[in-house]
């Protein structure tokens, strides 16, 4: 990836726990499932010809809201694209970069974050079919506090540490704090470490380390595959007790009915990829701020889907095409 190391921002890297989700929720009972903000897509924009049958693609958003906001007005700070093989369990993960400079479905060009701000998760769901030649209908989107809940909730995780990552995970600390107002405790010392949900959130935040985001994505790796792993091991009293906390942090297009059929398969579900968009890239200012280009949209689309759903002869539809051709053209970046 040639992406340029960004300016410090506030980012809340929202882990994407699907299967968690799908799993505690489908059991936790149709009482509890009834209390779930829910907002089922209508309108949705997939591209002509686009089609993969054999996976269920789902779109996860993590927003940057203080006050518990799931619907439109609030950026998505995270964007996950989570691709189910239907046969195997296989999940793939994408994160398309908040900053990617791309069409939000009406012809007019923004970070691909603004989308959940302007249209909530409709309008987000259709600028990822429509950039990327997808056919989601599915979404599910989670506040910051979901990540802390979540790990609390299933006793922490483990992670290994070196000495940078424990210095600037305790220099996170303090910032995840007053955001959440949450208290902490400082980690003493590297080697392999049970996290708090605070202490989880923090390193999945670190980015000023050696390998920069290439590590931060793999740290969000390691933390969304011990989450996993802690609630496979879980009983259904033990994700009960997760399932009632996170409901107030998660909108979902979900049926209880989709849930509960999702929630079956928890035991062969697992996680073999896991990567970010634009796989190549660079950085330019432009009106819509300091964005990052893919180079070029059309071949990492071809990309994506070699990844996702192991299709070696894509070929992008004339909508992906004239996307690329355009931001080629605006900026210059080819």
């Amino acid at each position: 990836m040639k992406t340029k190391k960004k300016k410090k921002r506030k980012i809340f890297w929202v882990l994407g726990i699907l299967v968690l989700l799908i799993a505690a929720v489908g059991i936790a009972g149709m009482a509890m499932l009834g209390q779930l903000d829910r907002e089922k897509l209508s309108d949705i924009l997939v591209n002509s010809g686009v089609t993969e049958n054999g996976y269920r693609n789902i779109a996860i958003f993590g927003v940057d809201s203080r006050e518990g906001e799931l619907e439109s007005g609030t950026r998505s700070d995270t964007i996950i694209i989570a691709s189910i093989n239907k046969s195997s369990g296989d999940i793939k993960l994408v994160s398309v970069y908040r900053d990617t400079y791309l069409d939000n479905t009406d012809d007019s060009y923004r970070k691909a974050t603004e989308a959940y701000a302007y249209g909530g998760a409709s309008l987000a769901v259709n600028m990822l079919n429509k950039n990327l030649d997808l056919d989601i209908e599915d979404y599910v989107t989670v506040d910051f506090e979901a990540v802390i809940e979540c790990v609390d909730e299933l006793g922490g995780i483990e992670v290994t540490l070196d000495d940078e990552e424990v210095y600037w995970l305790n220099a996170y600390l303090v910032e995840t704090s007053e955001v959440t107002g949450r208290s902490y405790t400082e980690v003493e010392s590297s080697g392999t470490q049970t996290l708090t949900g605070i202490q989880a959130m923090a390193y999945c935040r670190i980015r000023y380390t050696t390998g920069w985001d290439y590590k931060r994505t793999e740290r969000q790796r390691t933390v969304l595959t011990q989450i996993l792993s802690k609630a496979q091991q879980q009983g259904v009293t033990g994700l009960l007790a997760v399932v009632n906390n996170l409901i107030p942090y998660i909108s979902t297009s979900f049926s209880n009915t989709e849930l509960i059929t999702l929630a079956t398969g928890i035991s062969k579900y697992n996680i073999v990829d896991s990567q970010g968009f634009p796989f190549e890239s660079s950085t330019a200012t432009l009106s819509a701020g300091d964005c990052v280009i893919p180079q070029t949209l059309a071949s990492n689309v071809v990309e994506l889907h070699e990844l996702l759903f192991d299709d070696t002869d894509y070929t992008v539809s004339s909508t992906v095409q004239s996307i690329s051709d355009y931001i080629v053209s605006a900026t210059g970046i080819s």
